[in-house]
């Protein structure tokens, strides 16, 4: 099984305001699901490309532990700004 997500193309309205172009990177990402593994056990499939470099990116297989640990972190980060980490 493989099962598409979400995806973010890259927008250059992210960026901050009056940023130099050599000092961001713009990149593009999506999640995924596949358990195409020896073990049959599902993963989070997180990719991570450079806007321009197709194929060139990385990619993550997680275990739903660490994929868990990944939400953990962004939800708190979030928290961390005054934002509303959701659920």
């Amino acid at each position: 099984m493989r099962r598409s997500i979400d995806d973010y193309p890259f927008d250059p309205a992210d960026y901050p305001p009056d940023y130099e172009d050599d000092e961001l990177t713009p990149i593009s990402w999506a999640v995924a699901i596949s358990d195409d593994y020896g073990d049959a056990q599902p993963r989070v499939i997180l990719t991570v490309e450079e806007v321009g470099k197709p194929g060139e990116g990385l990619v993550g297989h997680l275990s739903p532990d660490i994929a868990r640990r990944l939400r953990g972190a962004v939800r708190d980060a979030l928290a961390e700004m005054g934002e509303d980490p959701g659920r």
